[in-house]
């Protein structure tokens, strides 16, 4: 069950992460650190990808589940940094 949630999960935050979009500015070139973020995700995104298609044993297990948790933590990180950004600016 949790698996599923899951995977739920990771496509209904591609549609939420729009409505609660809250940055002053529409790009990424004032936010340095959420740039770096951006490029960590797309290395998550492709090792998830990657790991999808391995068995499952040992060592890929582990693996999926770390970088399933560093999935999530981005969309929880990313709108700090954004805030933090923007109190530092204003």
């Amino acid at each position: 069950l949790g698996g599923v949630i899951a995977l739920i999960m990771s496509i209904a935050i591609l549609f939420i992460l729009p409505i609660i979009h809250v940055n002053n500015s529409q790009g990424l070139q004032f936010y340095p650190l959420n740039q770096i973020l951006f490029w960590y995700m797309v290395i998550i995104i492709i090792l998830l990808t990657w790991i999808g298609a391995r068995p499952v044993e040992d060592p890929y297990i582990l693996t999926g589940q770390i970088l399933t948790v560093l999935y999530f933590m981005y969309y929880l990180i990313n709108p700090l940094i954004i805030k933090m950004w923007d109190n530092l600016l204003n």
